[in-house]
């Protein structure tokens, strides 16, 4: 199965540029999106017309902010955060077999303290929900907008990003978290250290064009299905956001 995930940064906007042509030749079995920024009933039409099964959508209360999308072509069933009092609409929760699938849009944390704290609250709910599906014998893949790299190779100027969120030694330490807690970051399995990729770009400065970037989009997997992973990869050519798609290929027979 492939599985993608893309902070698209706006729907509509995406869907005027076409920024979904590049899916005939992908071809994914799933689709997380993030920040859709778009109520349910406004979804664009085209949207129902990429030929996936199921649409499952969680926008949260606040209108043109923040939101989740989940595309599928097999049978899932679906909620919202079970760990969190989500009205910003960052989770879905699919699960399917005997597979817990999350696409989240993790918060950012640089408006301030007060929104700090809160993505390390979701960050510390999150993780300990996730040890609980694992501990009742779930297999648990995660994706979606992180909004932290994790290690210095992971954003082009880490120095200079020490004390930026996103790059937090708070920050970093809960994927360390994760990690030891069992997950896997399917990029670096495949790709080992592997340097200058990034997953975002500021609009500004031209950095997309110079590779000035940070890789903060993620697929996490549980350590018992790190034999079945055949692939991860980031598609930097793909545009229409200031986020790029990532992405795993992997054999889920026999869990479904």
């Amino acid at each position: 199965m492939k599985l993608i995930s893309w902070n698209v940064n706006g729907l509509r906007a995406l869907v005027t540029k076409d920024g979904f042509a590049w899916l005939t030749e992908q071809k994914p079995d799933f689709l997380a999106l993030q920040e859709i920024k778009v109520k349910e009933d406004d979804v664009p039409k085209e949207i129902y017309n990429l030929g996936f099964k199921d649409i499952s959508i969680n926008s949260g209360e606040r209108a043109g902010y923040s939101g989740v999308m989940s595309l599928a072509n097999f049978d899932i069933s679906t909620q919202k955060a079970a760990f969190f009092d989500d009205t910003e609409g960052r989770v879905l929760e699919h699960r399917f077999g005997n597979i817990v699938l999350f696409n989240i849009y993790f918060p950012n944390g640089q408006k301030d303290d007060e929104r700090l704290a809160y993505k390390m609250d979701f960050y510390e709910k999150f993780l300990a929900y996730c040890k609980e599906l694992i501990k009742s014998g779930k297999e648990v893949i995660f994706c979606g907008d992180v909004n932290t790299a994790h290690r210095e190779i992971d954003l082009k100027n880490p120095k200079a990003n020490a004390k930026t969120s996103g790059f937090l030694p708070i920050e970093r330490a809960w994927i360390d978290e994760v990690l030891k807690s069992g997950f896997i970051d399917t990029f670096r399995a495949i790709n080992g250290d592997v340097a200058d990729a990034y997953s975002w770009w500021s609009y500004r400065f031209n950095a997309r064009a110079k590779n000035v970037g940070w890789r903060i989009d993620y697929f996490f997997i549980s350590a018992s299905l790190k034999d079945r992973l055949k692939d991860a990869f980031i598609l930097k050519g793909i545009m229409g956001s200031d986020h790029c798609p990532v992405g795993i290929e992997i054999d889920l027979e026999g869990l479904i």
